[in-house]
């Protein structure tokens, strides 16, 4: 197949490109590499992919491109809100799907910045659902996050449920772009999955993370901050148990269903060709257990400070993952102490640690 991943240079993209090479597909990926982060970081996921040098600035920038040496993989440098880059992908390469996962991303980020999501996730999007409409894209999927469920106290969190009281604008962003999809798919039939994305870690990972910072902080002899006093609890997912999932989802591109009631609507499905499904590991872990397992990873005890909830964001995460169980005959593998583990061994390898 010819897939366009975007956001081919962050965390999940990363991995996703990695392993849609591995399967033979030709791939097209695009990223804006802008310094929300170390713009480094992305560079070097690049140099993994396999790209000759890749030296991008983080300027604004019209297409930029860079070819692989397998031939099967070319990445593009360039904004989503480009209205004319997106168009022009689109025009020159038939995709059978994509896999949408570039957004600005951050919880915390959105309170002080929140025009860089209505520019990336609102029209970033739109232009990323043109595409899809006006190419006749088989299957687009794209990131949503856990934190649509907002304010909800029913756990685990089930799609069934109701999304409709975020508390924070990335979350409310994410709320718009299932809205948005589910419109496409019932004006124009565009097979549309959203995934509600739980707390993913492990290596080549986002420096504005927890675990991420924790690990940071304790090898350079920092105490780091515990919010909400450790009262917290996230359904952790490890990489390799999202990608397993979404590989196993790009042929099944979602249909009418056929059991939808007005009367009584599930906003998981729709009589349009319309999914929404939350990807996750079903077993929530304590912060304060988490952090423990860093430790035991490192071989060292952390300072720590106890800090009240932070704005924008909530106590605990517990995805219900059943269907996306029953469409792609899947259950993560991945235990948490493996996972760290295998996160710490990156980091010092990375860092030179």
């Amino acid at each position: 197949m010819k897939l366009f991943v975007t956001g081919a240079a962050g965390f999940v993209g990363h991995y996703i490109v990695n392993r849609l090479l591995k399967d033979g597909h030709d791939i097209i990926g695009l990223d804006q590499i802008n310094a929300y982060y170390n713009p480094q970081l992305k560079l070097d996921r690049l140099k993994e992919q396999g790209l000759e040098s890749p030296s991008f600035s983080t300027a604004k920038s019209s297409l930029s491109a860079s070819t692989t040496h397998q031939g099967n993989y070319t990445f593009y440098r360039a904004d989503l809100e480009d209205v004319h880059a997106i168009n022009k992908l689109f025009s020159e390469h038939q995709f059978d799907a994509v896999i949408h996962l570039a957004a600005q991303a951050g919880v915390r980020y959105s309170i002080e910045n929140p025009r860089a999501y209505i520019q990336s996730n609102i029209a970033g999007f739109m232009n990323i659902l043109e595409g899809c409409r006006d190419h006749k894209i088989k299957h687009l999927i794209y990131a949503s996050s856990s934190s649509v469920y907002g304010a909800n106290k029913e756990m685990p969190f089930s799609t069934d449920h109701a999304v409709d009281h975020p508390v924070s604008l990335y979350a409310a962003t994410k709320k718009a772009n299932e809205l948005m999809a589910h419109t496409y798919s019932h004006l124009y039939g565009v097979p549309t999955t959203g995934l509600r994305f739980f707390t993913v870690y492990g290596p080549w990972g986002r420096p504005d993370m927890a675990y991420f910072s924790f690990t940071k902080d304790i090898l350079e002899g920092r105490p780091i901050k515990v919010f909400n006093e450790g009262q917290m609890s996230r359904d952790f997912t490890y990489i390799d148990d999202i990608v397993e999932s979404i590989v196993r989802l790009i042929p099944l591109a979602p249909s009418p269903n056929p059991d939808w009631d007005a009367d009584n609507p599930t906003p998981a499905s729709s009589y349009a060709p319309y999914r929404v499904l939350n990807i996750g590991n079903n077993s929530p872990v304590n912060l304060m257990e988490f952090i423990g397992e860093i430790e035991s990873a490192l071989g060292m005890k952390a300072e720590k400070i106890m800090m009240p909830m932070q704005p924008g964001d909530v106590p605990a995460t517990w995805a219900d993952t059943s269907e996306l169980i029953k469409l792609t005959i899947f259950t993560p593998k991945t235990t948490l102490r493996e996972g760290v583990r295998k996160f710490v061994e990156w980091y010092r390898s990375y860092y030179k640690v």
